[in-house]
């Protein structure tokens, strides 16, 4: 399946290597992570309420079940893994003795929707979007909402400070810091659109003007959101990934036969680009590597 070329540029980024089907048969999968030193990728399969670690050698097993319906999931920069469960509507880290432990369950007083993607500042704060997806049918469990926003949230390393920071998105989704970690660049599924906030030397956020949208009568919608180590943003949507250089400009689309939900960089060079999209895993080898997550 042919990339779409929208710039020049696009080839110098992404090139124009074969996307591969590693692995099929999932009910919809989500949040993967690849761990940079040990080699493995984790990823989530919502309805089935698993998670699956996919080894060096390539094989695949159940890495956790139940999972509570986990969506996304990232490292701390100790390399733990930090987890957002829909069903349970907590933000979760996993112990190096194979404890977990709860982060965030509520904010002020009411439960969160359903934590679904999340990131990690250098200096170890953690940030997340809660939209209401976990509380529906199949990728959730339906349930009323206690609170009447979907919002993003920032907290400490260690789960204390939950502080909202944003209210007004429909459907806050994917989300990742610019090189600089100067700005937090979030997605709104429902819009369709990517929002850019400042950081402000407290962690919170300011500004939020639409930074760039994602164009196409394809189905998709933006979703998971990664950069690369050059800058160039990385956005699911439809037909597939949407790229942008750091000017918010879009240089193309890459093209995967499935509804995408999120991506990572991995691979030894942080070139290979493992896609869960719906009921399949995929690969595809880009040339700007991407970010080392700690």
């Amino acid at each position: 399946m042919p990339s779409v070329t929208r710039e020049p540029g696009f080839g110098d980024v992404v090139g124009e290597e074969a996307l591969e089907k590693l692995a099929t048969g999932f009910g919809f999968i989500e949040g993967p992570v690849w761990h940079p030193y040990e080699k493995w990728l984790v990823f989530s399969d919502m309805p089935n309420s698993r998670m699956h670690r996919r080894a060096p050698d390539g094989t695949i097993a159940v890495f956790r079940e139940p999972s509570n319906k986990a969506n996304g999931n990232t490292l701390d920069r100790q390399g733990r893994l930090l987890t957002c469960e829909h069903a349970t509507s907590r933000v979760t880290r996993l112990e190096p003795d194979g404890s977990v432990s709860v982060l965030a369950t509520h904010f002020e007083g009411k439960e969160l929707n359903s934590p679904n993607d999340i990131v990690v500042a250098t200096g170890g704060s953690i940030y997340f979007t809660d939209p209401s997806y976990g509380r529906m049918e199949y990728y959730g469990v339906p349930r009323p909402q206690d609170l009447a926003f979907q919002g993003v949230y920032r907290m400490e390393e260690d789960g204390s400070g939950l502080t909202l920071l944003v209210d007004d998105f429909a459907q806050p989704n994917g989300l990742c810091f610019s090189l600089d970690e100067a700005r937090l660049f979030v997605n709104d599924t429902e819009r369709r659109h990517i929002r850019v906030f400042s950081v402000t030397p407290q962690g919170t956020l300011t500004g939020g003007a639409v930074w760039a949208e994602t164009h196409g009568v394809e189905p998709g919608a933006p979703d998971g959101m990664k950069i690369d180590s050059c800058g160039n943003l990385y956005c699911c949507g439809p037909a597939g990934i949407h790229v942008f250089d750091p000017s918010g400009h879009a240089l193309g689309v890459v093209r995967v036969p499935e509804v995408v939900a999120n991506f990572t960089f991995g691979g030894d060079d942080l070139r290979t680009l493992f896609i869960t999209a719906s009921s399949s895993l995929y690969s595809r080898r880009v040339r700007v590597p991407g970010l080392r997550l700690f």
